[in-house]
This record gives structure tokens, C-alpha cells and sequence, in this order.
């Protein structure tokens, strides 16, 4: 295992487009940094629905032409997976296509759920056949047990049932659904091109295709498209009150892309102010401000814009490796930092430097970015992390190491900066950030810092469980 938190996934939807399998393909592309194990697509004509989905990322599993021949319609709806529930397997490759006694509906989720265990051990028991081991199939077999009348009113009934986040679009071939639990922790917003309407994780997969920025969907809502251009809107669980719900605070410190608005604010802008908060509580004599690229160079900015520090590019990053964190063993990943960070040595060279990174998790990555800064010549290295310490696991979304892996939740400030062998160390403090100008007051989930969980889990978390 290595630094990084682990990315989560993206969801995609639209409808009344022509060709809108190669929309939907543009718009995952823009989306692939919240998912690169595996990517799918589902496209209906309003009468049969087609699937194409794959293990690798967007451009792989869609390399070839030919593909979007075999996905004819007017709506579609595409995913790209990072697995928080379920192994990197093909059958858990998103969205899910089932045929059942209402006709077709397909499904992709973004989060994760907290009682997906034990309700899949009742329905188990009871006689239902599982065929892959996410939690998002629980929902689908809750949606084909239900009672409810119509398919909008057997989704709500079925996500009435389960713990924990989703940000789901479904499709039919009458409809487009998107909803978002009543905690708000995954983005999802709505967006118009001419007369077709649009649902995706982030408004980056808006600009890509040329579609309109329409508004978030808010906290317990259900937005339900239909064929032929009708909008409705839906709270089946009642409306949330301003402020109560428990949005993930990461999507504006790493997660999205600086360019995106979520959960109704520009990421580039809070991001930036994250900086600007990290340099009044936690100033340094220094030459030069960097980042760590790319998720940190706002920060840095900020940082810099505040402190008056100039700010240099001091680290380039290769964008042709991979992830760090799949290197199986120790000694491959002590060559994670060389291979996914050069310094630039010039800039660096009788420096002294700030580092502005979004987090530390383990302190294995941020160890040899000081240890290659301080080889490239500079006199100090003061490290700065524009998000409070990490002591405690995510269960909604975002595949955290355990506790005991977490270095926040197992040494002080000053033995972290020991260990990292940095001269001085300063986290922003949790406070600072949840007081940031511009943040929305939407209510937003910290428990990664050490706060309560806004929906305990009932199972020990192990993304692998239903795979036993």
C-alpha cells in the first residue's frame, strides 16, 4: 500500500441526445480521475438497451470505433469504477444491466454502503442469487422486490433501505433517474445541452461536451428525466435542512478536479482558499512555495499568494506511471516518489523551500519527496498539508487504510516530521478549514478527522467481505 488516498468513482447520465453513447464516453473521459480500474457504458433507443463495459481505463475499454455502432439511443448512462466494495473484477464492472419483470434498468453508483453486508446475508437466505460482489447489486435486487407502483417510487423504496452514500443514475427506457442520499457525501450535479438533459460526479464532464451547468442536486433528492424532455423532482425521504448534510469535505481538498463546481462551489476557488488558510496558521521563513503535483498546486498558490513566498515549480510529475499505490512490495515502492516525481534541481538547489501537499496518509510518499528535495540541493524543507490529520477510515466512498495504517493516528505532529524528515511540519487545522471563505454551508462529513461518523457502520469494513 502506498501514500495516496484512493480515488472513488464517477457516474455519468444523459438523455434526449443524439448519439449519446459517444456524449457519454466524453463525459467519463473527463471524469477518469475518480476511476481507472474499469469503465462502462449502458445506451437505450427506448425500446432495447445495449451495454459495453471493460476492465482499464475509458480510452482502453473504448478504443475502438466500432464500439459506439453497437450502442444505439437517444440516452445513456456510464460509470468509471474505483473499487471501495467488491474485488477489480469484470463482473463488477459498472453500470449494472438487468433484465427483470418490469422490463430493463441499469444502474451506476458512486459511494459506498454501510449495511450492504448484512442486508445481502438476509436476501441470501431467503433464496436471492448474487452475481458480483458489490454492494450496488443489493440495490438493484431491493428495487426488483419492491412493491412501489411505479420504477422512481421502487428506487426510493429500495435506497430507503440502505445505510450510507450513493449518488446513483439509473436508466430505462422510458427515463433517467439520478438521486443522492439524504447525507449529500457524493457529489452529483445537473446540467442541460439544447433539449437533452445531463447527470454526472462533476461539472468538468459538462464542459466537455458542451453542456450547461444547471444546478447540484441536493441532499435526498431524486431527479427523475424523461423521454421527451419532462423534468420532476422528488424528496422521498423528506427534504434536508440547510446545513445538516454530511458532504465529503475531500472532493474540494483532492478528490474533483480544480475546474469542476460541487456541492455548489467552485473547487479551484475553495481550494485556493485552502492555502491561503494553511499560510496564516502556519507561516514559514522560506524562499519558495511548491506543490506536490497536480491535486496540490491551487493550495500551493494560495499558499503562496498569502505568505508573499514566490511560487516555483519545484517537483515535475510524470502523468505516464502508475498509481503508486499498486507497487505489491517495499522495496518496488520505495521507487514510487523517483518514478512519479522529478525535481527540478535548479529551482530547488541552496533553497529554502515550502511544500504544500493535500494530505498524509501513511508518510511513506512525503518521506521521499523530502528526501529528493533536500538531494536537489535545497537548505530546508518545511512541509505543509492543506487538510487536517487523517486518524480514522472512510466507510462511504473512498478506500482509506485502516487505522493503525494511518500515521496522524499513530504518531505527533513533531514525530511525523521526524519520520518524513522535514524541519518543520503544519497540517491546517480543522477549524481553519471548515471556516474558509466561500465554503458552502451545506454540512460536511469529517469523520477521516477524527470526528463522528454521520452513519455508523454495522459491519468491520472489508471491501473483499462479500467475496467470502
Amino acid at each position: 500500500m502506498a501514500e495516496e488516498i484512493k480515488h472513488h468513482c464517477g457516474v455519468f447520465g444523459i438523455m434526449g441526445a443524439p448519439e449519446a453513447a459517444r456524449m457519454t464516453y466524453l463525459g467519463l473521459y473527463a471524469l477518469q480521475h475518480r476511476g481507472q480500474e474499469s469503465a462502462g457504458i449502458v445506451s437505450t433507443d427506448g425500446k432495447f438497451m445495449y451495454e459495453h463495459k471493460g476492465l482499464g481505463l475509458v480510452a482502453d475499454v473504448f478504443g475502438s470505433p466500432d464500439i459506439f455502432d453497437k450502442l444505439p439511443g437517444d440516452a445513456a448512462i456510464g460509470h468509471n469504477r474505483y473499487s471501495t466494495t467488491g474485488s477489480t473484477l469484470f463482473v463488477n464492472t459498472q453500470p449494472f444491466l438487468i433484465k427483470w419483470h418490469r422490463g430493463y434498468i441499469a444502474a451506476a453508483h458512486n459511494g459506498n454502503l454501510v449495511n450492504a453486508q448484512r442486508l445481502r446475508e438476509q436476501m441470501e437466505r431467503e433464496g436471492t442469487i448474487f452475481r458480483t460482489t458489490t454492494d450496488s447489486e443489493v440495490v438493484l435486487h431491493l428495487i426488483a422486490r419492491s412493491r412501489r407502483k411505479t420504477v422512481p417510487e421502487m428506487i426510493a423504496d429500495a435506497l430507503g433501505r440502505v445505510k450510507g452514500a450513493f449518488s446513483m443514475v439509473f436508466l430505462t427506457p422510458e427515463m433517467l433517474i439520478g438521486v443522492k442520499d439524504p447525507h449529500s457525501f457524493r457529489p452529483l450535479v445537473l446540467g442541460r445541452k439544447g433539449s437533452a438533459w445531463v447527470l454526472a460526479s462533476e461539472t468538468c464532464a459538462f464542459d466537455i461536451i458542451g453542456a450547461e451547468f444547471v444546478r447540484c442536486v441536493k441532499p435526498g433528492e431524486m431527479v427523475v428525466i424523461h423521454r421527451g424532455g419532462g423534468v420532476e423532482s422528488f424528496f422521498p425521504w423528506g427534504e434536508t435542512p440547510p446545513g445538516g448534510g454530511a458532504a465529503c469535505i475531500f472532493e474540494f481538498i483532492y478528490f474533483s478536479r480544480p475546474d469542476s463546481v460541487v456541492f455548489g462551489a467552485p473547487v479551484e476557488k475553495i481550494r485556493r482558499q485552502l492555502g491561503i488558510q494553511l499560510a496564516r496558521e502556519h507561516p514559514a521563513d522560506a524562499d519558495i512555495v511548491i506543490a506536490v503535483p497536480d491535486s496540490s498546486n491551487t493550495a500551493a498558490l494560495g499558499y503562496s499568494q498569502e505568505s508573499g513566498i514566490p511560487f516555483e515549480l519545484g517537483l515535475i510529475r510524470n502523468h505516464y506511471i502508475g498509481r503508486t499505490f499498486i507497487q505489491p512490495t517495499q522495496e518496488i515502492r520505495e521507487f514510487g516518489a523517483r518514478l512519479k516525481y522529478n525535481p527540478v534541481r535548479w529551482i530547488l538547489a541552496g533553497k529554502r523551500v515550502v511544500v504544500v501537499d493535500d494530505s498524509i496518509v501513511r508518510g511513506t510518499t512525503s518521506r521521499q519527496l523530502v528526501r529528493l528535495i533536500r538531494e536537489a540541493g535545497a537548505k530546508e524543507v518545511h512541509f505543509r498539508v492543506a487538510s487536517p490529520k487523517i486518524v480514522a477510515p472512510c466507510f462511504y466512498g473512498i478506500d482509506t487504510p485502516t487505522r493503525e495504517e494511518l500515521i496522524a493516528a499513530n504518531m505527533t505532529v513533531d514525530e511525523i516530521c521526524d519520520f518524513i524528515g522535514a524541519d518543520s511540519l503544519g497540517y491546517l487545522s480543522l477549524e481553519g478549514l471548515l471556516s474558509i471563505e466561500g465554503l458552502p454551508d451545506v454540512g460536511y462529513c469529517t469523520a477521516c478527522f477524527g470526528t463522528d461518523y454521520p452513519v455508523p457502520p454495522e459491519d468491520d469494513f472489508d471491501k473483499t467481505k462479500m467475496e467470502r
